[in-house]
């Protein structure tokens, strides 16, 4: 770029090398040869006169004669070495920032940002199109340095630029920069003013075409255009704000909208009172369920706490009843047992073989028999299976101890049912006979295995430990006779027999209870009675006398036919609608309960 055609438009940047507060010393070669010293004498006034001359160079400098410096760190430690070198640095480091001026501006065309703590700066670069063509046609500005040191900001330097004397220098490296030397970015490279200039590379382009004189006298008129377009902007742009500051402002509209924003806020709050109304309303309705659920908790706390108060005292009555009870069930228990093992007694077999018992005379083996065995065989084995069926069955509801496979006692035809396995439930099913054939046999080993099970789970609800589930009868003995033993004695059945049986129809078919307790003779057995039996409080002489001439009609039918008719037209007579009808008073009734106060009435009329 030719010197005479820099602008400021063409600066970039600007770069700050070798921060120094100290000024120079000495004076340039020629003014030294000059007489400027006021500690020589002065010449006479005849004297030749000297002639004048120009500097030979502003940059031959001649140091002043001085002695020279001892340095005293030659022999010093590492640390006072650091410290000298830290002083150094400090005192000619400083925070800098740098500011651009232009003849006819008030202001600071541009004001850079402050680098930090250095002696060399590369401030940003900038633009500086946006301050408009009577800035960016200049070729002069005025560059002025900002430091601080301590606290204040400080004007360090302040040089007036002129652009076309910028000696032309390339790059930043190989070159010693003197003390606050300025280097300036151009479009086509680096310029400095303190060092010679350097002269720069061709450039090896194609030569572009000349303009005419009428062409340039063209841009020249279209520039003034512009500019005198765009001094009639500002000014149209300044009567415009002068008449817009005189005019008074129209609040109409401003006011309506205001008003029209308050009434959306007006609504938009009271949308909001009302669902914070409806809100407090529901807390209310729900705080006063919760306080009434509350008063009905503590009445409820109140109450359990008087039940438990209540409780604790008949707690010691309930423990020792519980006892009883458990006493009590543990004594019927034993005498069950024990009635069962009168019932199915179980004795070894003649034979003297270890472990082989027999159940009501008849031989049953340990899982182990001749599958070629006779008939008479099969049927005897079917036949004790079938008792021990029956003993497994009822064992289970006197001991509450649900069996896990079903039985079904049916005599020497009984069966087991298996629900646990995956079976199909046609096959469910398992018999406790022999029938013949590899299949029944197979089904006849399960089932027997099955029962077996039932029998083991019997004897570890007891406590015991079972050696061989294969030993049917004598785990069965076993148990037995660990269920019925005991040191105390076994207590006695509760008289009733069937008229608890009878009690309970009768209730269930209602107003007998009041009729029959009105002829109550005194003889009733309500102390021999089990607890909890409505015979005792309603079987009368007169019904036992009934029962009594019923069960000797089944004894002697020939004799009893006469003795119902009288008896029956007696009753017809004394109640000719009876609501109740016994079972007892029908001819075809077979009665075979086994109960102690049964066989006692039996022995008695016999």
């Amino acid at each position: 770029m030719a010197m005479q055609n820099r602008r400021l438009r063409h600066l970039h940047g600007i770069y700050l090398r070798n921060l120094s507060f100290t000024k120079p010393h000495g004076r340039a070669s020629d003014d030294l040869d000059a007489d400027l010293s006021s500690s020589r004498p002065q010449e006479p006034l005849l004297s030749p006169q000297r002639q004048l001359h120009h500097a030979r160079s502003s940059e031959s400098l001649r140091p002043r004669p001085s002695t020279r410096r001892r340095s005293t760190l030659a022999n010093a430690t590492p640390v006072t070495r650091h410290k000298q070198l830290e002083y150094t640095v400090e005192s000619r480091a400083a925070d800098v920032f740098f500011s651009l001026h232009c003849e006819g501006e008030p202001d600071p065309v541009y004001i850079s940002e402050v680098g930090q703590r250095s002696m060399n700066f590369n401030f940003r670069f900038f633009d500086l199109a946006s301050a408009g063509p009577s800035v960016t046609r200049l070729s002069e500005v005025n560059v002025r340095l900002w430091t601080k040191r301590r606290e204040s900001w400080n004007l360090l330097l302040s040089h007036a630029i002129d652009l076309r004397s910028l000696h032309y220098l390339g790059n930043l490296r190989n070159h010693h920069f003197p003390p606050n030397c300025l280097v300036f970015h151009l479009e086509d490279g680096i310029y400095s003013l303190d060092l010679a200039s350097k002269r720069p590379d061709p450039k090896h382009t194609a030569p572009l075409p000349a303009c005419s004189y009428n062409v340039l006298m063209k841009l020249a008129n279209l520039n003034n255009s512009i500019q005198d377009a765009l001094t009639t902007r500002e000014t149209l742009t300044a009567q415009i704000n002068t008449l817009l500051e005189r005019t008074p402002d129209d609040v109409v509209p401003q006011a309506q909208e205001s008003a029209r924003l308050t009434s959306k806020y007006l609504s938009t709050q009271k949308r909001s009172v009302r669902a914070a109304q409806t809100r407090r309303d529901d807390l209310r309705a729900s705080i006063q369920a919760r306080r009434e659920a509350m008063e009905e908790g503590r009445s409820a706390q109140l109450r359990a706490g008087d039940h438990v108060e209540h409780a604790q005292s008949r707690l010691p009555t309930a423990h020792d009843l519980l006892a009883v009870t458990r006493e009590s069930i543990h004594g019927q228990r034993r005498r069950i047992c024990e009635d069962l093992a009168h019932i199915f007694p179980i004795t070894p077999t003649p034979s003297g073989a270890p472990l082989s018992f027999s159940i009501c005379g008849i031989p049953l083996p340990n899982s182990d028999y001749d599958p070629t065995s006779s008939s008479s065989t099969e049927d005897s084995l079917s036949a004790a299976l079938g008792y021990v069926a029956q003993l497994t069955n009822s064992l289970q509801f006197y001991l509450s101890v649900p069996l896990s496979y079903p039985v079904t006692p049916f005599g020497s035809r009984s069966s087991i049912c298996d629900n646990i396995s995956l079976l199909p439930d046609s096959q469910r099913d398992f018999p406790l006979f022999l029938r013949g054939g590899a299949t029944a046999q197979y089904r006849f080993d399960y089932g027997w295995f099955l029962l077996n099970k039932n029998i083991e789970a019997l004897c570890v609800s007891a406590g015991l430990k079972i050696v061989d589930i294969r030993h049917t009868l004598p785990n069965l003995k076993y148990l037995l006779y660990v269920c019925s033993a005991g040191s105390d004695e076994v207590p006695e059945r509760k008289r009733g027999g069937i008229r608890g049986l009878w009690a309970g129809r009768i209730k269930g078919r209602g107003g007998l209870g009041s009729s029959l307790a009105g002829t109550d003779d005194g003889g009733s057995s309500t102390a021999g009675s089990r607890r909890g039996s409505m015979d005792s409080e309603i079987l009368s002489g007169k019904q036992r006398e009934t029962l009594n001439r019923v069960l000797s009609r089944e004894n002697d039918p020939g004799s009893g036919d006469h003795e119902r008719q009288s008896s029956v037209g007696a009753g017809s007579r004394q109640r000719p609608q009876s609501p109740v009808q016994l079972p007892f008073d029908e001819g075809t009734a077979k009665l075979t309960l086994r109960t102690k106060g049964l066989r006692e009435n039996i022995s008695a009329h016999s």
